[in-house]
């Protein structure tokens, strides 16, 4: 994944000048572009428009059909391998590493160009912000020119669905939202103690057994409260590819995640073999506890393990692999004679260290898989729950394989620096600026625009340690598509510019007014949204 991408976006002269419009229409764009140099005249649209474009951009000209003759009602001919149209399509190799350029065309024409179909794309995308109704019943285009490039080059959205599975239609939703803002990441949170939703063709009871539960908490953290309809859902591996094609399609990368060794209810009540505690459980119902985890002292767990990863690797083409890593339960482990026996006999000096050790492991695994692998800081060794305070040494003193990244989310801010002393590569989610299943007022659309995934103390030298931010929604509470919504949008849009435009171009008044088009595009798609203005806490 490429940590800058140049777009060159040139809006010149478009089919019909309507005249030296003195009062420019600023751009409504999310996230909002670098630079932006304005021209006098606003241009209308015809009816019918061709677009030029090389053969390697053909799936981006497709794109860009689709998009206006459905956002707009337009008819468009694609010209391949044509330099002359409407709107013309380049690859231009001098634009990769030259920040800040911009090129004037003067044509009658639009023109994107950019070094990578990466920055093409993005450009679409603004387009398809650009393009208003002029009030006389036509589209119109402020001239101007656009010089834009991403400040980061990770702008992840994570979908929890190990908790609630929410389907094809909803993620295929969501990877649209996701391009129109210009996000590149969809972090696929697959597995968890109450879900398996991913077929694993070697171990089919993962989802004939795991993706399974009889009844789901309802009522808050510890209700003991429950709905008793069953809850049920996984993606065939068939299905998956077809979803993959799609975000492949719209330039998003999905990062599958499958947790280990903790949040592994659901794969242990399927194959009791691979517990710690060696009982058998059912796929877990209530949220905030888990039955058991991993016995990662058995190689058969490990093989497991291994086999799953492969399938994984097999069927995501992207370059990184999540296996989660948070939440570990020592205690569990401590029941375990064979954990305990393994940590004496491999030197090791507490389940932390277990821990660390078997993620290497599974690191020099995905490694084998030509894939890297990612986890959340608890994987580092770092301290970061009071429930394993108890434990007997929960202390740590080995090193993380190299090329993990690390994707903070709780803890002291303090570190991601350490993190990035180490030379780890680091995605900012920090969990209380960045998790959209938290209520409006506790993050508000304003708190949420006012993260930056570069810590302020961070310093200069390690700022390029920082891959990018991730928001996650998690989905405990969130068990239908209106509610899934409702905590995404609109603060989503917040967390694309958080990753996309530098801090100094940042202003919330004017992302609010930005914000206007696409809040009325959610609503004419009859999608629910949260509160702009913030909300006090009660």
């Amino acid at each position: 994944m490429k940590n800058r991408m140049l777009l060159i976006f040139m809006v010149v002269g478009l089919f019909a000048l309507t005249g030296n419009a003195t009062n420019v229409k600023e751009y409504q764009i999310v996230p909002q572009p670098q630079q932006i140099s304005y021209s006098d005249g606003c241009l209308k649209l015809k009816k019918s428009i061709s677009v030029a474009f090389p053969s390697p951009l053909s799936s981006e000209a497709n794109m860009l059909k689709q998009y206006l003759e459905q956002d707009f009602g337009l008819r468009v001919d694609l010209k391949r391998a044509k330099k002359s149209g409407d709107i013309i399509l380049k690859l231009d190799e001098s634009l990769g590493d030259k920040d800040g350029r911009y090129v004037l065309a003067t044509d009658r024409n639009i023109q994107i160009s950019a070094a990578s179909s990466d920055g093409v794309f993005s450009g679409i995308q603004s387009l398809r912000q650009m393009i208003l109704p002029d009030g006389e019943g036509q589209l119109s285009v402020q001239k101007g020119v656009i010089n834009d490039f991403p400040a980061f080059g990770w702008r992840s959205f994570m979908l929890d669905e190990g908790r609630n599975f929410k389907g094809e239609k909803e993620v295929k939703h969501l990877l649209d939202e996701m391009a129109r803002l210009k996000m590149n990441v969809f972090q696929w949170h697959l597995t968890d103690d109450q879900g398996w939703r991913l077929e694993i063709k070697k171990y089919p009871k993962l989802t004939e057994i795991g993706a399974y539960r009889d009844s789901t908490e309802i009522g808050g953290w510890y209700s003991n409260k429950f709905d008793t309809n069953p809850h049920y859902g996984f993606y065939t591996q068939e299905k998956a590819k077809e979803i993959i094609a799609y975000a492949k399609e719209r330039h998003i990368t999905i990062v599958p995640e499958i947790e280990m060794p903790g949040h592994a209810s659901a794969a242990i009540a399927s194959y009791t073999w691979l517990g710690s505690i060696g009982k058998p459980i059912k796929t877990l119902c209530s949220f905030g506890t888990e039955l058991d985890i991993y016995n990662v002292a058995d190689p058969k767990v490990i093989q497991f393990l291994d086999d799953v990863i492969a399938e994984v690797a097999a069927l995501f083409p992207g370059p990184v692999i999540h296996i989660g890593g948070d939440e570990v339960h020592f205690s569990m482990w401590e029941q375990s004679p064979s954990i305990c026996n393994y940590v004496k006999s491999h030197g090791l000096n507490s389940m932390a260290e277990l821990q660390v050790e078997f993620t290497n492991n599974m690191s020099n695994y995905v490694v084998g898989k030509g894939k890297r692998m990612m986890g959340w800081n608890d994987i580092t060794g770092s301290k970061l729950h009071d429930y394993n305070e108890d434990v007997a040494d929960a202390s740590n003193t080995r090193r993380l394989a190299d090329g993990t990244i690390v994707q903070f989310w709780k803890g002291d801010i303090g570190l991601i620096k350490e993190t990035a002393q180490k030379g780890y590569d680091i995605v900012n989610s920090n969990n209380v600026l960045t998790y959209l299943d938290y209520g409006y007022d506790n993050i508000s659309l304003s708190k949420a625009y006012s993260f930056n995934p570069i810590p302020d103390d961070l310093p200069a030298n390690l700022h390029n340690k920082i891959l990018g931010c991730g928001c996650q929604l998690w989905t405990e509470w969130v068990n239908t598509p209106e509610k899934m919504n409702y905590q995404v949008f609109p603060r989503i849009a917040a967390y694309a510019e958080c990753g996309w435009t530098l801090p100094q171009n940042k202003d919330f008044d004017r992302f609010k007014i930005s914000l206007d088009n696409l809040l009325q595009i959610w609503k004419e798609k009859g999608i629910s949204v949260g509160p702009v203005e913030d909300v006090a806490k009660q």
